[in-house]
């Protein structure tokens, strides 16, 4: 006697393969435009942690590459410049956070608003005290920064 084993009827879990999820195509200028917002304000918050705690740490730079590349990449998709784009913004924005660094440092010290030092200083001013102190981890932070931006904006687009 042979028996005729039939399958199970197909409900509706079971009854076609769930369609592949369409390709994240983004948009590059809004990536592009997060990724300036993103930067902008990592910088300011990496000035603050830094004048904070009276010192640069490694963790805060990365920070600012991963929040920069993570805008740029989640909002831009999957497009070959927008790592290239968000490592650039985020060597800026860690340089500029070192800059605001600076000044508040000597708001603090001359018992002015950060507002008045930039005013008499400037931003060439700052540069260059900064250029007097920058070593070796200066530019190491810098380039961390970037490196995390980039393989963020890569890895959030995929």
């Amino acid at each position: 006697m042979s028996q005729n084993i039939q399958p199970p009827a197909p409900d509706s879990f079971t009854a076609a393969p769930a369609a592949p999820a369409p390709a994240r195509t983004g948009n590059i200028g809004l990536g592009i435009v997060a990724a300036v917002v993103a930067a902008l304000v990592a910088a300011g918050a990496y000035g603050a942690i830094m004048n904070a705690i009276d010192r640069e740490i490694g963790y805060a730079a990365a920070g600012v590459g991963l929040l920069v590349g993570l805008a740029a990449g989640k909002l831009g998709g999957r497009n070959p410049v927008l790592p290239v784009v968000a490592a650039a913004l985020s060597l800026g924005a860690v340089y500029l956070g070192q800059l605001f660094f600076i000044a508040l440092v000597l708001a603090d010290y001359g018992n002015v608003g950060v507002f008045e030092v930039l005013d008499k200083a400037g931003v060439g001013g700052l540069a260059d005290i900064w250029k007097e102190g920058a070593d070796f981890k200066t530019y190491l932070f810098i380039a961390l920064g970037g490196f995390v931006a980039f393989g963020a904006a890569k890895k959030v687009s995929d």
